[in-house]
């Protein structure tokens, strides 16, 4: 199905750029998607109606047999392109993803701004270039396809890092995101100290040692590390698991989030004292 399906909207491509196709390859290729799509489903329906009869909804069902047919790393790249798309449509309604009440957001695309918008410049000068100099119209209209569907997402991967920011809840608890690919929920009562240290790790966007620590490195570096009491899980990018004990990550104003983390204003510590001060 992955093979085919980018073949039929090349196919589509094709037909839109205005290419003459034989009735024969038409209806060849037609044939095959239509054969891929009932393969797909003579394999799915089974484990479908298992589910059913296991007593599960038909969403439960859907659910559970898309994740026992499609890859973990293709679910979780198709649901990262849907929520940086959505992200770009916040971006552009100046909007924030999910904030709640007497949370603070901050920020941690400072580092990596210029470098995405070099890259969208970069994109664009390409697909104008590309434009000017291909003759051939089938290779003209794939490759303006590609080119705007990458700056489109390279927009919608930093309004994803943009609508996306850290949070420190009202409560203490510590959310820490990149985007849409990233998402580790740490409760307050395992935060054992936070402070302010810059960081220069090597390797990818998250990166975990030995010992227990996760990097979450924007720009090369990261400002923040935060000790835990006990390890706390998270999910990679691709769907692989881990643990951490000890969070580094980049803010925009470190000093703000360690200033947060480490004097929550929680209800009990805000609310007023209900018996009077004694006198003096």
């Amino acid at each position: 199905m992955w093979a085919v399906l980018p073949g039929e909207v090349a196919l589509a491509v094709c037909l839109v750029a205005g290419v003459r196709i034989p009735g024969a390859v038409l209806l060849g290729a037609e044939a095959l998607v239509v054969g891929v799509l009932a393969l797909e489903a003579a394999v799915m329906w089974p484990l479908y109606a298992a589910r059913r009869r296991a007593g599960g909804t038909r969403r439960e069902a859907g659910l559970a047999t898309v994740r026992a047919v499609v890859p973990v790393a293709v679910r979780r790249l198709v649901v990262h392109e849907f929520r940086a798309l959505h992200s770009l449509g916040l971006w552009a309604l100046r909007r924030r993803h999910r904030i709640p009440e007497g949370a603070r957001p901050f920020s941690y695309t400072e580092p990596q701004t210029g470098i995405m918008y070099a890259f969208l410049f970069v994109s664009v000068v390409e697909t104008v270039v590309l434009a000017l100099v291909i003759p051939w119209p089938l290779v003209h209209a794939v490759l303006l396809v590609v080119d705007v569907y990458g700056i489109v997402i390279i927009l919608a991967l930093h309004a994803a890092c943009v609508t996306r920011p850290h949070l420190v809840a009202a409560d203490g608890s510590l959310r820490l995101r990149y985007g849409a690919l990233f998402d580790l929920r740490v409760p307050a009562a395992v935060i054992a100290t936070a402070r302010v240290e810059r960081r220069y790790p090597d390797g990818a966007l998250v990166r975990t040692d030995e010992d227990g620590t996760l990097d979450l490195v924007v720009g090369s570096h990261t400002t923040v590390t935060v000790e835990l009491t006990e390890p706390v899980e998270f999910v990679r990018p691709l769907g692989r698991r881990g643990s951490a004990r000890t969070l580094r990550f980049h803010a925009d104003d470190p000093r703000a989030v360690v200033a947060a983390l480490t004097s929550p204003l929680t209800p009990e510590r805000t609310a007023p004292s209900s018996t009077p001060d004694p006198p003096a």
